[in-house]
């Protein structure tokens, strides 16, 4: 069963999803079968369908849910309805831990590792995906007003330009959104200047409207280079690392620990470069990805 839910009520959705699901999680147990989650974006659409792929021809049980958002997600692991998932370590770091001081890569790894295993989840090898958060312009509109990093684009707000923001509703509210964001860098765009929309939406339009300035993006996107976007630095370092990785059950993991062995070997051949393309398949060609999934998978090997 595939739950997609791309929608402003995916939220919603996910959270009734949760208690329907743990009903049914029983039957999951008894039969062994391995339940893969993944949120509602592509990225995360397409790792939930590798990674049952690779288990399926390795053997294994798999269901794959996919749909949720961040919290719901979270949640689900922790009742036990879903048993793996590819998850970000800044958000488990900031999100889920509340950890705010400063990190490096190998040191958000290894504090979400701690601070998760106690709480009955397992973070397995990561990959070199660093699937960060980031704001990116059109780049001839970035060039023309000399827009390269997060401190130029305050810069120009607090000089009173009307910049308008696009922003995922998540982005909107997280601990490591949009008003720690700009509190860290000292500006605000204003309430009447910033319009939420499905994420999926913001790429779209940044291309094709005016009336949108800026916009928040994932920095794996196939999109951002397709439609020729500058993604600005983040000169401050707000935004911790994201690396990407599995994060399993501790009680799944028990019961088939191979999924360490399985999983290394999928990490392993996965960086940014790798999901920018894999994505820009999906979202800018068309793709359908179970094909793209199979046919990555064929090309490392790993089916």
């Amino acid at each position: 069963m595939r739950i997609w839910c791309r929608r402003p009520g995916y939220a919603f959705l996910a959270g009734a999803l949760i208690a329907i699901l743990a009903i049914q999680a029983p039957i999951a147990v008894l039969a062994q079968t391995l339940v893969v989650g993944g949120k509602y974006f592509t990225e995360q659409v397409l790792m939930a369908e590798m990674t049952s792929q690779l288990l399926t021809a390795k053997g294994l049980s798999v269901e794959t849910r996919s749909g949720f958002d961040t919290t719901s997600l979270r949640k689900a692991q922790e009742t036990g309805v879903v048993d793996l998932y590819w998850e970000y370590t800044g958000t488990s770091l900031r999100e889920f831990n509340k950890v705010t001081e400063k990190l490096s890569p190998a040191e958000t790894y290894a504090r979400v590792k701690q601070l998760d295993l106690q709480k009955g989840l397992v973070w397995l090898q990561p990959s070199r995906v660093n699937n960060t958060y980031a704001l990116a312009m059109r780049r001839a509109d970035a060039s023309a007003r000399r827009i390269a990093t997060i401190s130029d684009l305050a810069a120009r707000v607090l000089q009173g330009e009307p910049l308008n923001f696009a922003s995922g509703a998540e982005f909107y509210e997280r601990s490591d959104g949009l008003g720690p964001l700009q509190q860290a860098y000292g500006f605000q765009f204003g309430r009447e200047h910033v319009v939420r929309l499905d994420p999926d939406r913001v790429y779209q339009v940044l291309r094709d409207s005016k009336l949108i300035d800026v916009g928040m993006v994932f920095a794996t996107d196939g999109r951002i280079a397709a439609y020729d976007l500058l993604v600005l630095e983040d000169d401050k370092e707000f935004f911790p690392n994201y690396a990407m990785a599995p994060v399993v059950r501790k009680q799944s993991l028990e019961r088939h620990p191979n999924l360490a062995v399985y999983l290394g070997s999928l990490a392993a051949v996965l960086d940014n470069e790798t999901m920018a393309r894999l994505n820009g398949l999906i979202d800018v060609r068309g793709n359908r990805i179970s094909e793209v999934v199979s046919e990555f998978l064929r090309s490392r090997g790993l089916l």
